[in-house]
């Protein structure tokens, strides 16, 4: 009798695990979101300055990322990139969404249906001109720019931050920004 509920347990089990690991809410234990993030000043284009490489952004140079309000509130993200490998552009488009509340710098964002992945502005200075960004685990991150390059104060402060978080900062792809985009 009591084995006829084993296989909705575990059913029901399976559910809430695959949908909490879809929910992109994670960040790397010793960050922090930035509080009093300002969303309106966050959107419109950033160059990426450097990475953490993932498949996703393999062989990728040029890559800027676009952040637009969308008319349901969440935010219209617009990845593009020129592919060294391939010798053409590449794009992918997507979707993010604030965790907690739209004051706090923790997102997660959507390119492939219900998978979210998280992403974390974890440091970002008061003109909104430069960010650094964190993934859900110490395998993604990115520093960011409004212009293709970065002064060296700024890309040393978090370089020192994203060392004490725990990132290997020696594995960054500095990123090439030499054609119109």
């Amino acid at each position: 009798m009591k084995n006829r509920y084993i296989a909705p347990v575990l059913l029901g089990a399976g559910i809430a695990f695959m949908l909490y690991s879809c929910s992109g809410s994670k960040i790397p234990k010793k960050a922090v979101a930035v509080t009093n993030f300002d969303k309106a000043k966050y959107l419109g284009k950033w160059f990426e300055i450097a990475r953490l490489d993932y498949k996703w952004e393999k062989n990728l140079n040029n890559v800027t990322a676009e952040y637009s309000l969308k008319d349901d509130g969440t935010i219209k993200v617009d990845n593009r990139g020129y592919n060294v490998k391939k010798d053409k552009w590449e794009e992918s488009i997507g979707k993010a969404k604030f965790v907690k509340k739209d004051n706090v710098g923790m997102l997660k964002v959507s390119f492939f249906g219900p998978f979210y992945a998280g992403y974390n502005v974890i440091a970002v200075d008061p003109d909104y001109k430069y960010a650094l960004v964190a993934g859900e685990n110490l395998k993604y991150m990115w520093i960011l720019s409004r212009e293709t390059t970065i002064p060296e104060s700024i890309k040393a402060d978090y370089l020192i931050k994203a060392q004490e978080i725990g990132y290997n900062v020696s594995d960054l792809v500095w990123v090439e920004h030499n054609k119109a985009n």
